[in-house]
């Protein structure tokens, strides 16, 4: 079949990369892809949120599947355009814009965990409506202080304070548009003290499949210190899973929440991922994802050996329930390079070199684009140098090596990933 990802960041790559290994794949296409995607399949100059132009080269590229890589379509509704009658043939894995609510609204989250009595923190939805009850909620809480946005926000829509003061006042700056319609309502949430990790299944709306867990790091310093960025690498497995915490997992997180988007009558055919935190010897859900996370995916699809395409597949013939996923036994590391000032203001267009010296490790391009016949960096994240091994520590060492044979101006990547496992 053919088959079209949406995106252009690394989880697109890895996805790419995946995909082209499978017999059942007769041409892949990415759009709008990267310098990577273009050395798995064909690239297509469409952007993420261009709904009509992504129908029309669907159906004149004979598409199937579509893959969607990113939230923000899915938000915005990319299934939904897709089930009109010249285009409802083609497969598109992911949420409606209604279901995608789990991650494009965390007041619809929050009531939704509340309802099927998933773990999560305490929390309080607060509107301009409600501004006194919020400074009041804030008082009855011995900090550190969580202030999310209820809508997308590029991954910047959380704060954790300190001081109640400060979060007083970043309530009253967020709901004064701080983040422009994403903060237009704030969810104000207990502090849970703990270790995370990601959890993904893949569901069709009522049966699922989980896919391998993975730990990602999202400070910019060693030992988790410095600004919050997109992930700056990650490892599967978690060792820290044990068989009693993967059953608490199941049987009070994952298997809940897809009871209750069947219950829901959702549509919702595609990844869940569940960020999670280990408080104690208790799960608790942090966020809903309604795709798949990067750098996670960069970890999880190499450690997949089943084909991928058959397990997307399944989606939509109703055999998810009858799926046996095969994974590999080595772990997975990956070590994420990026732009000399990220998460802050960094310059584009360096030239990258090395990348074609890298020997037992994958190279899955983020932000990167051609400019005059060189690759240059295109963004914060620019690669994820991804190792499997037997151990992880040795994954990581693999991947670091690697990332020191490629060079551009500015580079810089944390030598850590895994220290604290």
């Amino acid at each position: 079949m053919n088959i079209l990802i949406i995106g252009s960041g690394g989880r697109e790559h890895a996805l790419a990369w995946k995909i082209a290994q499978s017999p059942n794949c007769t041409q892949l296409f990415i759009a709008p892809g990267n310098p990577g995607t273009a050395l798995c399949g064909i690239n297509v100059a469409l952007q993420i949120n261009d709904f009509e132009g992504l129908k029309k080269f669907s159906l004149d590229n004979d598409i199937s599947m579509i893959v969607v890589g990113p939230e923000a379509p899915l938000v915005d509704g990319i299934t939904d355009a897709f089930k009109s009658d010249d285009t409802k043939h083609i497969h598109v894995l992911g949420p409606s814009a209604y279901a995608a609510q789990l991650e494009g609204s965390k007041a619809f989250a929050k009531q939704f965990m509340q309802k099927y009595n998933i773990p999560t923190a305490a929390y309080l939805e607060v509107s301009q409506e409600n501004i006194d009850e919020g400074m009041s909620f804030l008082d009855t809480l011995s900090g550190p202080y969580v202030l999310k946005a209820d809508g997308l926000a590029a991954g910047k829509g959380v704060l954790i304070v300190d001081k109640v003061e400060t979060a007083k006042e970043n309530l009253a700056e967020m709901l004064n548009g701080q983040f422009g319609k994403a903060s237009e309502k704030v969810v104000i949430e207990t502090f849970l003290d703990g270790i995370e990790f990601s959890v993904f299944a893949l569901t069709d709306g009522k049966d699922f499949v989980i896919l391998p867990e993975a730990k990602d790091y999202k400070r910019i310093g060693e030992g988790d210190t410095g600004l919050n960025t997109g992930g700056m690498g990650a490892v599967s497995p978690v060792p820290f899973i044990d068989d009693d915490m993967w059953q608490k997992v199941i049987n009070t997180i994952v298997k809940p929440t897809i009871d209750g988007i069947h219950a829901e009558g959702m549509d919702y055919k595609g990844f869940v991922f569940f960020g999670l935190i280990k408080v104690g010897n208790d799960p608790f859900v942090i966020e809903y994802n309604c795709r798949m996370g990067d750098p996670e995916t960069e970890v999880v699809f190499p450690r997949i050996e089943s084909d991928i395409v058959t397990l997307f597949s399944d989606v939509f013939t109703g055999n998810l329930k009858n799926t046996q996923l095969q994974i590999s036994q080595k772990s997975a590391a990956t070590v994420m390079m990026v732009s000399g000032g990220y998460p802050g203001d960094f310059e584009k267009h360096k030239v990258i070199s090395g990348a074609d010296q890298v020997s037992s490790s994958i190279v899955f391009h983020s932000g990167t684009t051609q400019k005059d016949g060189n690759i240059v960096t295109n963004g914060g994240r620019v690669m994820a140098i991804t190792t499997l091994h037997e151990d992880f520590k040795e994954a990581v060492k693999i991947s670091l090596a690697n990332a020191d044979q490629i060079d551009y101006d500015g580079k810089n990547y944390r030598r850590d990933i895994g220290f604290d496992l």
